[in-house]
Parts: C-alpha cells; sequence; structure tokens
C-alpha cells in the first residue's frame, strides 16, 4: 500500500485480475473454515428501502480473523433496474488495513457478489448433493444462473442443463452461452416444473421477493435432490420447503434477521449452517434420497474473503487507479 492512498478497482479492473472460480470457491471454504470455528466478526447487515417495493441497500462488515481481511460491502438491489438497461446489483467494497483501519481499496463489488454467491452455492452442494449429480436446473437465467453453473462445474461432473427463465429469450440466448462456454448440453425449457424434476440439483436465481411467487410446489423436487435458493424462497411454496430431509443456510443470525423484516415466513427448522457442514460439525448428506436445500443469504464474509484476493492481484500486475485519502 502506498502511504495514505488506496487503491480504485472499477468494475473492469476487478474482473481483469485473473481470480478463478477455483480460487474463490477456496477462499470461501476458509472463511466458513473461520466462521465456524469463530474467528469471524460479522453482525446481521442492516437494510435501506429506497422508494420501497423490492428494493434495498445494505450495509454489510465483516473481518475474518487469520485472514487479515476487514471491511465493508454497500451494495443495492433495485428491480426496476433491468428496465433502465442497469444492472440489478450494484455497489462497491471497501476494504481495510487490519492494523491500522485505513481503507486501503475501494473496488467495484457487481462481479465479486456473482461469483461469491455461486462459490457458496457450490459449497453448499459439495456437502449436500450427490456427488454424482449431473444435470442442473436453473430458474433465472441472469449473472446468478451463469455464476452458480460455473462455480457447480467445478466441482460436479455435468452433463446436462435445464434452463427456465420468465423470458423464453433469455433462456435461449443463456442456453447458447453456456454450452459455449463449458461444452454442456443446454435445453431451454418453457415451464418451471421442467428445471426442477429430474433434475439432480437446482438453483432458483430469481429476484429476491418478501411475497414469494411460490411457483416451486410438493412433488417437484426429486428425491436425492439438492436445491440452492439463491433468490431465497421466492420460488418456494412452503409445502415444497417442508418435504426438505436438511434445510441449511449460511448464517442463522442473519436469517433470523431477514425474518423480523418479513422473509422467509414458512420455512422449515434450519438443520446446519454452511461452516458446521465445511469443518464437519454436522454431517452433511447421509444418504441417496434425502432431499437437501440451502437458503445463502449472501454474507459479507464471503466479499471479505474475496476482496483481499483480488487486491492483491491487482497490485501484482499494476492494475487500477491510486487515490489520496
Amino acid at each position: 500500500m502506498k502511504e495514505n492512498q488506496l487503491l480504485y478497482l472499477s468494475k473492469a479492473d476487478v474482473s481483469s485480475v485473473g481470480l478463478t472460480m477455483r480460487e474463490i470457491i477456496d477462499a470461501l471454504s476458509s472463511a466458513f473454515q473461520a466462521k465456524a470455528e469463530g474467528r469471524v466478526e460479522m453482525p446481521p447487515k442492516p437494510a435501506i428501502h429506497p422508494g420501497g417495493g423490492d428494493n434495498f441497500i445494505h450495509a454489510m462488515p465483516a473481518y475474518i480473523g487469520g485472514m487479515e481481511s476487514a471491511g465493508l460491502k454497500w451494495v443495492g438491489g433495485f428491480p426496476e433496474n433491468t428496465k433502465r438497461n442497469l444492472p440489478y446489483i450494484t455497489g462497491v467494497i471497501i476494504l481495510n488495513d487490519t492494523q491500522t483501519g485505513l481503507p486501503i481499496s475501494v473496488m467495484d463489488c457487481v462481479w465479486i457478489t456473482a461469483m461469491r454467491t455461486g462459490a457458496a452455492t457450490a459449497i453448499a452442494a459439495r456437502y449436500l448433493a450427490r456427488p454424482e449429480s449431473s444435470t442442473v436446473g436453473i430458474l433465472g437465467c441472469g449473472v446468478q444462473g451463469r455464476t452458480n453453473l460455473e462455480a457447480l462445474n467445478v466441482l460436479f461432473p455435468l452433463k446436462k442443463v435445464m434452463a427456465y427463465d420468465l423470458k423464453e429469450q433469455a433462456a435461449k440466448k443463456y442456453a447458447k452461452e453456456i454450452k459455449g462456454r463449458f461444452n454442456l448440453e443446454v435445453i431451454p425449457v418453457k415451464t418451471p416444473r421442467e428445471a426442477v424434476t429430474g433434475c439432480d440439483m437446482v438453483v432458483t436465481a430469481g429476484l429476491l421477493l418478501k411475497t414469494p411467487h411460490a411457483t416451486i410446489k410438493a412433488g417437484w423436487l426429486d428425491e436425492g435432490a439438492f436445491a440452492s435458493m439463491v433468490d431465497f424462497d421466492s420460488y418456494w411454496d412452503p409445502a415444497a420447503l417442508k418435504e426438505a430431509d436438511k434445510f441449511c443456510t449460511d448464517d442463522i443470525p442473519q436469517l433470523r434477521h431477514y425474518q423480523q423484516l418479513g422473509y422467509f415466513k414458512d420455512i422449515p427448522e434450519v438443520y446446519a449452517e454452511l461452516g458446521e457442514l465445511v469443518t464437519q460439525k454436522k454431517p452433511g448428506r447421509e444418504n441417496p434420497s434425502e432431499r437437501t436445500l440451502t437458503a445463502n443469504l449472501g454474507l459479507a464474509l464471503d466479499d471479505m474473503a474475496v476482496a483481499p484476493l483480488i487486491y492483491q492481484r491487482a497490485k501484482e500486475k499494476g492494475i487500477g487507479t491510486w487515490l489520496p485519502l
């Protein structure tokens, strides 16, 4: 770090440093281990809701002991942005020096948020999905539909993807792109059930809604399947959720906080946190027929696991702009 300066990294800077999904998965695994061992300080994220509706801006601070990482993500999600040709998710991460508290970097959070969320799904699947899982259903063919698939493809022998989106053209575009990137069979489907029933793993990646549309009904998710609820319970009918043999999350205090805000009104009892699975304090999948679900909420520790790697790689490669404090 240059004295009394911070490194500014734009979205293009962040994505150009060359950090891979496997590196991000490894970093998050270490962070969840630290969390389970009591080495993470991470209060539930406070929120404001400019304009009302399902708009939100969250403040997400975290400190990870042992990884010497501390900072905050200031991130917004505005559903109407897509109509303005703007990203649904926007924001910045502030990375601080853990010895002095000085900010050492400000970086765009969009790429990091997309990648670390996918990585968290893959880590949960490592413990909750059948290891031979090869067919994935994606509901919501946007940013998260892409990065969650990318992360699962790192850890599992994927062969087929069933892609559903409210906009049929979005599913077709997704299918063409994913087939080209990963050499997988990708089938755009016309109904959401086709992206659930018959799939080994399912990812719901729509908008976060306080009032779920509850599209996925009881009986859709096969025995032995795993599902990651990236959009909270927005896609899920409570009866479908209650078919889960194990219902997990990445952070119970954060889940309770969201319940106080009006989300997750009718969900099963939580079996384990992700950190407990990573450290084997609780077993993950115990037999091939279990239905397993995780509601990963998107934690500040995810961002703080990745941001120092981006910062270091950017310094090594001379990427970014130094600004005076």
